[in-house]
């Protein structure tokens, strides 16, 4: 009988030549069960999607609620969705009154395809400024955006009229001009290894994109919903973006994405054409209904304290002479050590005993540590040690 393992070497396409390929039967809070029975404590939570850890029992009952009342009816933008309507009307109020619309996507990529757009369009600008290092996804628009040459360039010619400049880098802000519809930003740095923005960067962003009329776009498709400390990294650093974009954590465990702004440029993707943007799938009514059920639990709990003093508890506890830095905002951070050698080995090593975390895509020195949400003091140390103990048996 052919193994799952091998039907999965022979017939899904492969993302790179050296996939973790775990086996999972299951998975309930931080935890991942191997068929054997072997488990693994879960420091990626699909890299900041399972917030509240696996199997939640509140988001499969609203779920299975959903289910017994009906699936996909219509493209989105057509017909009045109850979980479409409820789960827009509490992402609106949580976030700055000038956010106010929402148009659901299916994913990260497709949130930031559509905000590009929406920019062009109600801006009659077509340059658009993104910064080095950025990960904003993998379709050719959002690629375009991303601030990775060796990502990029067996994919050449992409979308033109894209420039990148440094971020932090108070220089830089000067080439955002009246010709600018748009400059797209990750408030923290997610695959370059998460870097925190210096403490007047994204205020003077701002102001720089306020005084020639370009858009601010924060994509928060890692950083939101709980993942930095705070609801959203925007609240963390006091600064409002024109549109927001948002996936990952936001469908509970399902498909959802989304680019939020004002009605007023919003309305601008619905005439001259209408139907300027549309999709078939997004808002999808099961992933809506799991998105609300997480967003309420996230916000009516005091998960954001326990992400605080966890992550906090991952910063003191990783200290070891292999490590060079440790540096994030809540439980979104990056362990750098002194070389990518140290960082696979360590990554091999942690995983057959049984602790599961990953790199980043852009800095090779670094592994990721993104657990759920809910992970547990107990927990933590437990992640930690192996970590420490991992890195004291690299040869």
């Amino acid at each position: 009988m052919v193994s799952d393992r091998q039907i999965f070497f022979r017939n899904l396409a492969r993302t790179s030549e050296f996939p973790l390929a775990l086996e999972i039967e299951k998975a309930s809070g931080c935890w991942l069960y191997a068929p054997g029975g072997k488990k693994y404590l879960d420091l990626i939570a699909g890299v900041s999607v399972s917030n509240l850890g696996h199997n939640n029992k509140t988001v499969i009952e609203a779920i299975k609620k959903q289910a017994d009342l009906h699936m996909h009816l219509m493209v989105y933008g057509e017909f009045i969705q109850k979980p479409q309507v409820r789960l827009a009307e509490e992402l609106c109020r949580l976030l700055p009154e000038n956010l106010n619309t929402v148009y659901y996507t299916n994913s990260g990529s497709e949130a930031v395809e559509g905000a590009l757009k929406l920019a062009k369009r109600f801006t009659g600008r077509h340059e658009i400024i993104a910064f080095n290092n950025a990960y904003h996804g993998s379709t050719a628009g959002a690629l375009s955006v991303t601030g990775n040459e060796d990502l990029k360039r067996a994919f050449r010619p992409l979308v033109p009229s894209v420039r990148h400049i440094e971020f932090n880098s108070l220089d830089s802000l000067r080439e955002i001009t009246a010709g600018t519809a748009c400059v797209i930003a990750e408030p923290v740095q997610g695959e370059a290894g998460i870097v925190l923005p210096d403490e007047k960067f994204l205020g003077l962003l701002r102001e720089r994109c306020s005084e020639t009329g370009t858009l601010l776009v924060f994509d928060e498709i890692q950083t939101g919903f709980g993942r930095t400390g705070k609801l959203f990294a925007m609240d963390l650093f006091g600064v409002t973006p024109d549109i927001a974009l948002f996936a990952k954590g936001f469908g509970g465990g399902l498909p959802l994405g989304a680019f939020v702004a004002s009605e007023e440029i919003m309305n601008s993707l619905s005439t001259n054409p209408p139907l300027g943007h549309i999709t078939t799938f997004g808002g999808h009514p099961l992933s809506c209904a799991a998105g609300l059920a997480s967003l309420k639990l996230i916000n009516e709990s005091s998960i954001t304290d326990n992400v605080n003093i966890t992550g906090e508890l991952f910063r003191t506890l990783l200290r070891h002479q292999a490590i060079k830095e440790v540096r994030g905002t809540g439980l979104l951070i990056a362990v750098e050590l002194e070389s990518p050698r140290l960082v696979k080995k360590l990554i091999a090593g942690a995983m057959e005993k049984g602790v599961v975390t990953d790199w980043f895509l852009f800095n090779e020195k670094c592994f990721r540590v993104s657990p759920p949400l809910i992970i547990s003091e107990d927990e933590t140390r437990h992640a930690c040690n192996v970590l420490l103990e991992s890195l004291d048996e690299i040869d």
